[in-house]
């Protein structure tokens, strides 16, 4: 028995989570984030760790780490320099991409520069149809020719996108050898070992953000277990992934394209694992940070998942957890436009130089600024006591833009929390309308620092009746690591019509993904207990250009009965678009795979709810809906479960604060979480 710790790093803290297998409780710290050092915040959390709880790095049975290394390399555009080579006469699919505009509703928007530059693409000399056969063979001298050029581009790897590689990687495989041979130095990268997708921009681009992030990525995971075992944490590390799953570090290093969302996606665990264990159904997640705020829909306690997800400017398409991430957490910094309208975001303060009520040099307004100047944020220190606030700092920055619009401090504070909630509303509007789903049948579970202070107000606009505070709010990512099983996706293009005729076809092809994510699970994870396996079909109506997933029963594909499959798809049509045309022949386009191996959970604490009213530390002056009121202030640890309490108030503790205007009256449950109920009518957008 041990200490299981989730680390998460986000924009502006580092957040921990250390769960005692033998007494059940769990500790939380949070660390500033150090963009210049990577992987030193993680050094630091671990001695608040040991100051803070005695938890020494040799107590440590199992730590788990959600890394934006790769992320931020691809956002500040801080990877290898790269060259890509293609089939001969394919050079431009990186910059053809889908050819869709960025924003419709913007005439002059425009697509990013890919991170592979044309003057870096080369095509090679070979052909592979799209049965997988030869039609030309590999020309060494032409490859030749194209690492010759890269090289005296400056290239530092090379990413190799064949056409239908992923039906037959022979030519891939042959290249990447001989560029092995030919410049050894060179980092090289197939596309098929990435992503064996059959749409050709697609996997090109996955490909592409894999290789250009991958050297800096496995440099630093490499140097996170070196730290590590300096320490004395003795478990190998695993990483959140993108799917909400877990790998070792070790896997990692080759496959980070899998990890680029992991603090996003272990989030969203985080709150299917409260959800689960409170017993709420219906969820949407909310979780602001210092640089945006995400939302996930969560249902039944499992959250969505999806392909397409877009990381920096450029869309990667690996399974992850669906999350909607919109350009607004605490240190989203607001400005007055050249037409003279209030904005906020998607640029952030981060944490350096941070929110300027923090005092580390900030100079630009940004929403936590905000909040401080309606006297909203208790000015005692905040994040476990690594900032103190300074209201004289915020009403510094904010003060220009009242100037500006000719509107007090408090209004002009006021405005920009409106012009935020207003971007969130519409984001999740339109995240619900895409779902299909009644806003007002979901709770809001908010989290992250800045979630509980903007959730009230979000809840009440969309007609939610229901927010959901946990008990570690800025820490619930972390604490999302450690919920997390070990998870793995595969894929195969499949290409065929869904028929009795090919039953057999998809029965070989799901047996071998099975064996396949057999070997990942016991080789690469050296995973004892028994994995889950779980098969799907990206199928269409012939003539369609999109898919959607199907579960394929094993069962029916035994019994060499397509029936049940068949129906599934429909019935999954009908739900999504509203018809399904059961004479239209069917196509599936690829077979997934997803192996699961459950981990151990940590255990929220349980106390039997007693009845009471809670009492407050003190009352509280702040500006709220409009005018100077009276607020209660309350202190997250006086609230235990039984507890109720009435709106408006402020409810502070160490990783975060919650703001509940009125209209809400609030009760604690028997995991300790706040449960916010909207007593009247909603409020009016």
């Amino acid at each position: 028995m041990g200490y299981r710790v989730g680390v998460d790093i986000g924009g502006t803290f580092a957040d921990f989570c250390a769960f005692d297998e033998a007494e059940g409780r769990i500790g939380t710290v949070k660390v500033l984030t150090t963009p210049d050092r990577p992987g030193q915040e993680v050094i630091d959390g671990l001695k608040a760790l040991e100051d803070r709880f005695g938890i020494a790095p040799g107590d440590i049975s199992y730590f788990t780490h959600g890394t934006t290394v790769g992320v931020n390399s691809i956002i500040m555009r801080k990877g290898i320099r790269l060259a890509m080579f293609t089939t001969e006469n394919f050079c431009d699919v990186l910059e053809l991409a889908r050819l869709k505009m960025p924003d419709p509703y913007h005439l002059l928007s425009a697509r990013p520069e890919p991170l592979v530059t044309r003057d870096l693409v080369f095509g090679v000399a070979e052909r592979i149809l799209a049965d997988g056969s030869v039609d030309s063979p590999l020309d060494p001298e032409s490859l030749k020719a194209a690492v010759a050029a890269a090289q005296a581009r400056g290239a530092e790897g090379v990413v190799i996108c064949f056409l239908h590689s992923y039906r037959n990687p022979a030519h891939e495989l042959e290249a990447k050898r001989l560029i092995a041979e030919i410049a050894p130095e060179l980092h090289v990268f197939t596309s098929h070992e990435v992503r064996p997708i059959i749409r050709e921009y697609e996997r090109s681009s996955t490909a592409v953000i894999h290789g250009y992030v991958q050297p800096r990525v496995s440099q630093y995971l490499g140097a996170l277990q070196g730290a590590l075992s300096d320490i004395g944490v003795t478990p190998e590390p695993m990483i959140t992934k993108s799917n909400g799953g877990v790998m070792s570090v070790e896997v990692g290093k080759t496959a980070c394209v899998e990890m680029l969302l992991s603090g996003t996606a272990a989030g969203v665990m985080g709150a299917a694992f409260v959800a689960r264990e409170a017993g709420e159904d219906k969820v949407l997640s909310l979780d602001i940070g210092g640089t945006s705020a995400d939302v996930a829909i969560i249902q039944g306690g499992q959250p969505g998942y999806g392909m397409n997800e877009v990381v920096g400017e450029f869309p990667i398409f690996v399974p992850t957890v669906s999350v909607t991430s919109i350009g607004e957490g605490g240190g989203s910094i607001a400005r007055i436009d050249a037409a003279g309208l209030l904005t906020v975001g998607p640029d952030s303060a981060g944490s350096t130089p941070g929110p300027a009520a923090y005092g580390r040099g900030g100079t630009q307004a940004t929403i936590t600024d905000a909040f401080v100047t309606l006297g909203l944020l208790d000015l005692s220190a905040l994040g476990y006591g690594m900032v103190s606030v300074d209201r004289d700092k915020a009403v510094e920055v904010i003060a220009p833009l009242a100037e500006k619009l000719g509107t007090s401090l408090e209004e002009t504070a006021e405005g920009i929390v409106g012009v935020a909630v207003s971007g969130m509303f519409r984001e999740v509007s339109k995240l619900c309308s895409r779902r299909g789903i009644d806003v007002g049948e979901f709770s809001l579970l908010a989290f992250g620092g800045g979630g509980p202070m903007m959730a009230c107000f979000l809840a009440r606009d969309l007609g939610m009746k229901r927010v959901i505070v946990p008990p570690s709010p800025g820490v619930l990512s972390a604490l999302g690591g450690l919920t997390a099983d070990v998870r793995n996706d595969f894929t195969e293009t499949a290409y065929y019509d869904l028929a009795a005729e090919n039953t057999g076809r998809m029965a070989a092809t799901v047996t071998r993904l099975t064996e396949k994510a057999r070997r990942w699970m016991v080789e690469e994870q050296h995973y004892e207990g028994t994995p889950v396996f779980h098969a799907s079909g990206e199928m269409r109506y012939r003539g369609q250009s999109f898919e959607i997933e199907v579960p394929i029963d094993p069962a029916a594909l035994a019994a060499n009965d397509v029936g049940p499959i068949v129906r599934a798809f429909h019935a999954e049509h009908r739900r999504l678009y509203g018809h399904a045309d059961p004479a239209a022949p069917i196509q599936i386009i690829a077979v997934n795979l997803v192996v699961t191996g459950h981990s151990a959970k940590p255990t929220l604490p349980r106390s039997e709810p007693r009845p009471h009213d809670a009492v407050a530390q003190k009352t509280m002056t702040a500006w709220i809906d409009g005018g100077r009121r009276e607020l209660a202030l309350f202190a997250r640890r006086d609230l235990t479960p039984g507890a109720h309490f009435t709106s408006p108030c402020v409810i502070a503790q160490d990783d975060t604060t919650t703001i509940v205007p009125a209209g809400f009256a609030g009760t604690v449950d028997a995991h300790g979480n706040l449960i916010l109920t909207i007593e009247d009518a909603p409020h009016a957008h």
